[in-house]
């Protein structure tokens, strides 16, 4: 059962609930496709130090409403966005104490799939897709991806997902360790992955923040450093005619026709 959180909300797109006793539940509201900006991320930074702060939560799943995990950032919609606030707003995700499991749902694709691996662990589908497709918008990878990814599948996986920008299905995913739990189907993963942080939360909670802290070491540091790259290339990029082209080829629903300029 699932209770809301006294207090303030984190904002009309991101709310917090308590599962049980040592449960917290993020959940992004802004279906079908989720697309994140400045605003949801720095949400979903305060949502993760509010359950903290709060004493009683041990493990927080992040979930979202919708068809879709979350489809990254808008780039049709949102062309003023200013990168480099959102990826500041990004690192507090990373420098969160408490352990989270993504129940990913659908599509995690491009910055989706950054935010997706900056959480410890995910739950996924057979039918959910991981996709890092920022090649195929003839523009760079962003959201820490350079640490993440590699970290997560190891180095020649990520380059394969990177440069190719290709889909991964759920049970590929699992394969790789892009996922670590497959659900049966969507009704099923958000109680697969409120299992999963039971089993996070069941374990003594300062060892839990002590290891996982360890195994963290440097994280923070790496990503702020990692993103800091990623954005400059991004805003490099932003300003080809490859990426103008990739992001019409996407709205239009056709491969896209690169010409290196």
């Amino acid at each position: 059962m699932l209770d809301t959180v006294a207090g303030e909300p984190m904002s009309t797109d991101v709310t917090v609930q308590r599962h049980d006793e040592h449960i917290g539940v993020v959940t992004l509201r802004r279906p079908p496709n989720n697309f994140f900006d400045t605003a949801l991320v720095e949400a979903v930074g305060t949502a993760y130090e509010e359950l903290d702060r709060g004493g009683w939560c041990r493990a927080i799943v992040l979930a979202s409403e919708g068809k879709h995990f979350c489809a990254g950032l808008d780039f049709a919609g949102n062309a003023g966005q200013d990168i480099t606030a959102l990826y500041r707003a990004a690192l507090t995700l990373f420098a969160a104490p408490l352990p989270v499991v993504a129940a990913v749902q659908g599509a995690a694709i491009g910055g989706g799939c950054g935010l997706a691996l900056s959480a410890d662990f995910r739950v996924a589908t057979p039918r959910t897709r991981f996709s890092a497709n920022f090649a195929r918008l003839g523009f760079h990878h962003g959201f820490a991806l350079s640490v993440t990814l590699p970290v997560t599948v190891g180095r020649q996986a990520a380059s394969d997902l990177l440069l190719t920008g290709r889909r991964v299905g759920g049970e590929e995913a699992l394969a790789l360790g892009l996922c670590d739990r497959l659900a049966l189907d969507d009704a099923d993963l958000l109680v697969r992955s409120l299992e999963y942080a039971g089993e996070l939360a069941a374990s003594g909670p300062l060892a839990v923040r002590a290891i996982r802290a360890t195994l963290r070491r440097g994280l923070v540091e790496q990503a702020e450093q990692a993103m800091a790259h990623e954005c400059a290339e991004q805003l490099r990029l932003g300003e080809t005619e490859d990426f103008a082209e990739g992001v019409r080829a996407v709205a239009e629903r056709r491969p896209a026709r690169f010409r290196g300029a």
